[in-house]
Parts: C-alpha cells; sequence; structure tokens
C-alpha cells in the first residue's frame, strides 16, 4: 500500500505480527538463510544479510536463531533449499499486486495464491502484468513527532536519499538499491534513529481505493500476509484508513 495509509498499515502490522510472532520468526529466517546463501554469511560484505539480521534483531529473534539461519544458508548446517518466487496479480478495484514469496515447494504456494486472490476478490495474473508499474527502491521510516524534518532532510541527502515525504506522523526516506544502507548509517550518525528500513516494490503511480473496494482489498493482503510463503505483498493502492479500522473492529 502507498501514499497515506502507508504509516497506518505500518504500525498496524507491528500489532500483528506481535500476535504472529512465531510465523514471523518462520518468515525472517528464511529471508537471512536464502541471503546468506546467495550473498555470503558475512553481514558486513552482504547488504541483503545485513538487513535481514537487523530486521530479525528488531523482532527480538535470539542470537541462535540467527546465527543458524546464515550457517544453514552456507552450508555449514543441513537445511530446506528455498526458491524465490514472484506472482502479480490484481486485487478489488483493480489495483496491481506484487508478491513475494519464498517456498520449498512452488506448487503448493501457487496453489495457496491463486486460492486466497479468488476468496477476496482478486486474481492472478501473467508475469509482467504489474512489475513494470513499481520501481524496486529503499525506503527508511523515521518518526516525525521525534525528529525536525529540515535536519532529518538534510541529514538523508547528505547521506545518499534521493527523496523524502512525510505521511501523517512519518517522514519516508527513499533511496536508491545502492544506496539504501549508507543512507541508514547516515541518518544513524546524526542521532535519527529509525521505525523501519525495507527493500520495497514502490508503486510508480497510486490508485485511490475506498468503500467496500478498500475492505475487501486490506482482508485480502491480510489473508496474504498470513500464507507461511508469502514474505512481502506491494501494492499501488492508496487505501482509505477507514478500511483498517472497519477490519481490525
Amino acid at each position: 500500500m502507498a501514499g497515506h495509509s502507508k504509516w497506518a498499515q505500518i504500525k498496524r502490522k507491528k500489532a500483528v505480527v506481535d500476535a504472529r510472532r512465531g510465523q514471523h520468526f518462520t518468515k525472517l529466517i528464511r529471508e537471512i538463510t536464502v541471503a546468506a546463501r546467495s550473498g555470503g554469511g558475512d553481514p558486513a560484505f552482504n547488504p541483503r544479510l545485513r538487513l535481514a539480521v537487523d530486521t530479525a534483531k528488531a523482532a527480538n529473534m535470539p542470537a541462535d536463531n540467527i546465527e543458524r539461519a546464515i550457517k544453514k544458508g552456507t552450508g555449514e548446517l543441513e537445511g530446506v533449499e528455498y526458491h524465490e518466487i514472484v506472482y502479480e496479480g490484481y486485487g478489488p478495484g483493480g489495483v496491481a499486486l506484487y508478491i513475494e514469496t519464498l517456498t520449498d515447494n512452488a506448487n503448493r504456494t501457487v496453489a495457496d495464491v491463486r486460492h486466497v486472490l479468488s476468496r477476496h476478490g482478486g486474481s492472478l495474473g501473467t508475469s509482467g502484468s504489474v512489475a513494470w508499474q513499481f520501481d524496486r527502491l529503499g525506503q527508511i521510516y523515521v518518526d516525525a513527532g521525534r525528529y525536525d524534518e529540515e535536519s532529518t532532510l538534510l541529514a538523508a541527502l547528505e547521506a545518499g536519499a534521493t527523496d523524502m515525504q512525510r505521511a501523517g506522523d512519518v517522514f519516508i526516506i527513499t533511496t536508491e538499491l545502492a544506496g539504501f544502507g549508507a543512507v541508514q548509517g547516515g541518518l544513524r550518525s546524526h542521532g535519527i534513529s529509525f521505525e523501519q528500513a525495507e527493500l520495497a516494490m514502490v508503486a510508480k503511480a497510486t490508485v485511490d481505493v475506498s468503500g467496500d473496494d478498500a475492505t475487501r482489498f486490506v482482508r485480502l493482503v491480510d489473508a496474504l500476509e498470513e500464507l507461511d510463503d508469502v514474505q512481502q505483498v506491494h501494492s499501488n493502492a492508496n487505501v482509505d484508513e477507514a478500511a483498517f479500522a472497519e477490519v481490525d473492529g
């Protein structure tokens, strides 16, 4: 989701994650394992692994779990081999969906994704059908209530960020992939902590979704994220925040 609803979604997702901590750990472990397999087991030289480890630590994952996941990725310990598969599709209101998965059984995953989409008014598209609507970028979320906008913007730009926008009570700092780690480090060096950092498929343009479509869309994303194999769901939907309250109520 994007636009004014993005931070509302993030805060809501944190509450959901607390309720599903075991499932969240499973997803994080898969990401750590795949990151270590693809780029090596040293976070200092593997940006994807560094991000995965930082995210796991922020979620209070035990250090032993992180270490075992890295060793499974590097082959020091035996483990399941996961494959990265992206599914593209559409949700209520015709919004685009870009669904990233890590799976050891592609047949199971595509069946699960297709079932959830169908049950919630969505549909599975062909490869490339919506990917062109997104750019792969880094996004860093800073609490606007804690930091001055001008100083945060200057620190971000100095570190190499390409943009910063305010969305409600958060600053969303955007970076190119190559500068993602440097911008995080630059913010820390200025004493600025952040709520979340992620590599995301950012929509080039958003589609406003409200009413019944918004409610159905939020339920669809929830159902997709409940699937163990789904890592992230990206969309070009700009969702009416009332839909979150209705679903949670």
